[in-house]
């Protein structure tokens, strides 16, 4: 056995036997083994009992290097990839991979679900958008003369982030543009916004002083202004638009579908401090312009009719009155007006009222011009001719009420000649009960009193009377000379055209075609089926109230006027009718001559018994001037 020798603490050398090979000073070098031997059978036996006996609890044993209980989730996982951490530091582990969970959350949110809506809201936030104006279509008179058209102008707006000196500038643009400056002020100073208007649809000469000014924040766009050239004459008719282009009245409602055209967009975009950025028009769309139309409308008779009315109520000592002149043949309306008249170039001097054609959206009692209606209808079922007479006392009663003409008389003979030429309420309230009453309301029925005539002009009223069953015989006789029924002017014009025109009823309008397309507008007319002789028994009848009756002031030499008066009692808001003041009016034409037509004069609140037979008269005389209309007198 081979011996070692170890120093002593002396530093002498001993010796060793193998036997006690490992024991240094008194300790084995198999005792560390042996010990951990121990430990690792007590760890296994702990662990076997654990597992297999199932009775008793793993509790840690309160001794250094007890074992503790498995974990399962992310606890398992962190322990597994880091068995040396401690438990707190684990926690903080735990909370650091949640937050930065809920953050990668967030951001996969922001960045994929909602990353669309978040940029478009912030595009927004340094854009400022607005509608460009299309060019308006023009409307024309049906002889070419324009009558409303679009012209160039320039919208002034500005961005008040950019506006350095809110007071200097609003000076200078007062200057300019007219008004006061405070008012630019509070334009140039307004808060939150990167976009007001300073002037809409300016002069394109007065914007371009403007632009001379140089002005910070300041811009301009394009655009387009309505004007009337003929400003009042036809405003009523043509009506107008509002600012942005939009027809409000008249025929500029009427068509507003065709003359508008598609407006077109704008979109611009803006730095942080909503400046602009260079090149930063994002979008422009080009606005698509409207159509033009042409119009039935004459300008220069629409001129002459609206002068003579004008004065024509004003000798008859009033303020309202109304006028209507279309041709019979085709429903082609020349001229339309109704007073006071609206200016569409200077709304701001228009009357209240002033916006609409009254002989078409108002409905009213016409008076003894119905009479002819009353007339027709005896003619058709034969129980008088025009020289057939009849007994006509100073006046009958029915139901408690008395019925008499509008002037004081003995009781007379009349023939239906008579009755129409001395305007007779009694006569032809009996002649109409002999022919029947139900006759009366058929054709009240068939030339369409009722209803809209569907000219193409906004607000058309309908005609109405009471369906025959609650007819009582005074009813009859109210309505057989225009009381009791209300019409429109213009439905008294279509009437009377039907006379003029071998019993076709039309249907009044204005539009003629759109020049640019070629269309040709098409409007339905109906036959009435009233036979020849009676239209032309008709015809004579009304040409012998101008020559012996209370029409003879409509009279043109050298023509056959025909046409019938009307002095229509005016009902009261307290019930019956007002005393000494009449709604006045004559519908008329020349017979047998060149010309279809027919023209309506009618004046509101007259006092006393006057007639607007001068007042036709007058546009008439013009109209066979400026058509030069021939007369073809009857064989």
């Amino acid at each position: 056995m081979e011996r070692y020798r170890y120093p002593d603490k002396s530093g002498r050398g001993g010796r060793a036997d193998a036997s006690r090979t490992g024991r240094v000073r008194g300790r084995s070098f198999d005792e560390p083994r042996r010990a951990s031997s121990r430990t690792a059978r007590a760890s296994a036996s702990s662990r076997g009992r654990g597992f297999a006996g199932g009775n008793r609890s793993s509790r840690p044993s309160g001794r250094a290097g007890a074992p503790r209980p498995a974990r399962a989730g992310v606890g398992a996982a962190i322990d597994a990839a880091m068995p040396t951490v401690s438990g707190r530091a684990k926690v903080l582990l735990l909370v650091f991979a949640a937050i930065a969970a809920v953050f990668f959350l967030r951001l996969v949110f922001l960045q994929v679900i909602v990353s669309d809506q978040y940029s478009a809201m912030a595009e927004e936030s340094r854009t400022v958008s607005f509608e460009t104006t299309p060019r308006r279509g023009t409307i024309y008179d049906r002889n070419g003369i324009v009558l409303a058209t679009s012209v160039e102008a320039t919208t002034i707006y500005a961005n008040p982030v950019e506006v350095t000196d809110a007071a200097a500038e609003a000076a200078s643009l007062a200057s300019v543009l007219g008004g006061d400056a405070a008012d630019y002020r509070e334009l140039l100073s307004t808060p939150s916004t990167t976009f007001v208007y300073i002037k809409r649809q300016a002069d394109v000469d007065v914007a371009d002083k403007v632009k001379e000014l140089k002005l910070d924040g300041v811009y301009f766009i394009a655009d387009t202004r309505r004007e009337y050239p003929n400003g009042a004459i036809g405003g009523q008719v043509i009506g107008y638009c509002n600012v942005d282009g939009e027809g409000i009245t008249g025929l500029e409602l009427q068509y507003n579908d065709i003359l508008s055209g598609t407006p077109g967009t704008y979109t611009a975009e803006r730095g942080e401090q909503g400046f602009p950025i260079p090149g930063g028009v994002k979008e422009e769309t080009p606005a698509v312009n409207g159509q033009d139309i042409m119009v039935s409308l004459d300008i220069k008779l629409q001129d002459t009719v609206e002068q003579a009315l004008a004065e024509g109520v004003k000798d008859l000592e009033t303020e309202e009155g109304s006028s209507i002149v279309m041709d019979a043949a085709t429903g082609e309306i020349y001229a339309a007006c109704s007073l006071p008249y609206m200016n569409p170039a200077d709304m701001s001097s228009s009357q209240v009222g002033s916006e609409s054609v009254k002989a078409i959206t108002q409905a009213y009692e016409p008076g003894s011009t119905f009479k002819s209606v009353s007339a027709l209808t005896i003619l058709e079922q034969g129980t008088m001719g025009p020289e057939d007479t009849m007994f006509c006392p100073s006046s009958i009663s029915a139901d408690d009420y008395d019925v008499s003409d509008s002037h004081e008389r003995d009781g007379e003979t009349y023939s239906l000649r008579e009755i129409l030429n001395h305007s007779s309420n009694v006569g032809i309230s009996l002649a109409t009960e002999q022919a029947g009453f139900d006759k009366l309301y058929d054709n009240i029925k068939r030339f369409h009193f009722t209803e809209s005539t569907g000219v193409d002009y906004p607000g058309e009223a309908a005609g109405n009377v009471l369906d025959f069953d609650n007819w009582a015989k005074i009813t009859g006789y109210n309505v057989s000379f225009g009381q009791g029924i209300a019409v429109t002017p213009l439905q008294m014009v279509r009437f009377y055209s039907a006379i003029a025109n071998d019993g076709t009823l039309v249907t009044p309008h204005f539009l003629i075609s759109k020049p640019q397309s070629g269309e040709v507008a098409e409007w339905e007319s109906t036959e009435t089926g009233v036979d020849e002789t009676v239209l032309a028994d008709m015809r004579s009848m009304l040409r012998s109230v101008v020559t012996d009756g209370t029409g003879a002031a409509a009279d043109i030499e050298g023509y056959e006027v025909c046409g019938k008066t009307s002095t229509a009692e005016i009902a009261s808001e307290e019930g019956g009718y007002k005393k000494e003041v009449y709604n006045i009016g004559f519908c008329g034409f020349i017979d047998n001559s060149s010309s279809n037509l027919v023209c309506f004069v009618g004046a509101n609140e007259v006092y006393a018994m006057r007639q607007t037979t001068q007042i036709f008269n007058d546009i008439m005389e013009n109209a066979v001037k400026q058509y030069n209309i021939t007369s073809m007198p009857s064989n």
